[in-house]
């Protein structure tokens, strides 16, 4: 799956869990009320996605950032954002072009 990024060390997200007067694990109760697998977001990701110290990270699913906005009404771009594209894994297909044969 995809995986996004968390802006400004996880900032927004604290503003607003701290906004909508929110613990870690009310947003996580939350979260477990929109997924439609009924699994949502443990208070120890979220608590990761919040933290400005060591056991804070950047990168996350985006499906586990889908759940967080969608559980506080919020917009995804004010939270987390797009990885850059890797130039490791450069575009494979064949210009209309070329023929392979």
């Amino acid at each position: 799956m995809p995986k996004v990024l968390r802006k400004s060390e996880g900032r927004p997200i604290r503003d607003e869990m701290d906004r909508q007067g929110l613990t870690l694990e009310e947003l996580s109760e939350m979260t477990r009320r929109v997924d439609p697998e009924g699994r949502g977001v443990s208070p120890k990701t979220i608590g990761r996605l919040v933290s400005r110290g060591r056991s804070g990270r950047n990168p996350c699913e985006l499906r586990t950032a889908w759940l967080i906005v969608e559980a506080m009404d919020w917009q995804m771009h004010r939270g987390f954002s797009m990885p850059s594209p890797s130039i490791s894994n450069p575009e494979r297909s064949t210009p209309n072009a070329e023929d392979d044969r």
